[in-house]
C-alpha cells in the first residue's frame, strides 16, 4: 500500500511539472460577437467571411491566448536574502535534532543457535496451553 502510494504521488508531481513547464496558445475566430472556433496549439478555422485589409469595419476578428510555462525550474540558494538562509538552516538543524537514535542493543546469544530438540516436552508431559 505504501509503495502504490508513492507511486501515486510521484506521478502526480511528474504531472504538476510537465504542466508547469509547458507552453500552449489557444486561438479564437470571432465573427462579430459570436465565437465561430476555438484550437488549442494550431489556428482556428475562418467563416469565410474575410475582407480586404483596407476595409475600416471588419466584422471578423481573430484573437489569441499565449501561456508561457516555467522557464527555470532550479532555483538556487544563491536567490535567498540572508534571513531567508537563516530560516531554512536552522529549521533544518532543529528537525533532525528532533529524532534521536537508540542505543544499540547486545545481545549475547546472537550468534548461539537453539539447541536441537529430541522430543516435544510439551507432547511428552501432556501440558498444553488453552
Amino acid at each position: 500500500m505504501k509503495k502504490a502510494l508513492r507511486h501515486i504521488a510521484s506521478l502526480m508531481m511528474a504531472f504538476l511539472v510537465m504542466l508547469s513547464t509547458m507552453s500552449f496558445t489557444v486561438d479564437k475566430h470571432y465573427c462579430g460577437e459570436h465565437l465561430v472556433d476555438k484550437a488549442v496549439f494550431s489556428k482556428a478555422e475562418t467563416c469565410g467571411m474575410q475582407m480586404s485589409a483596407s476595409a475600416e469595419d471588419h466584422c471578423c476578428t481573430n484573437e489569441k491566448v499565449s501561456v508561457e510555462g516555467q522557464d527555470e525550474l532550479k532555483i538556487s540558494f544563491d536567490s535567498f536574502d540572508f534571513h531567508q538562509q537563516v530560516f531554512i538552516t536552522t529549521f533544518t538543524y532543529t528537525y533532525f535534532e528532533l529524532f534521536e537514535s537508540l542505543p544499540k542493543q547486545v545481545i549475547p546469544f546472537k550468534d548461539y543457535s537453539p539447541p536441537i530438540l529430541v522430543r516435544d516436552i510439551q507432547l511428552v508431559d501432556q501440558v498444553f496451553l488453552i
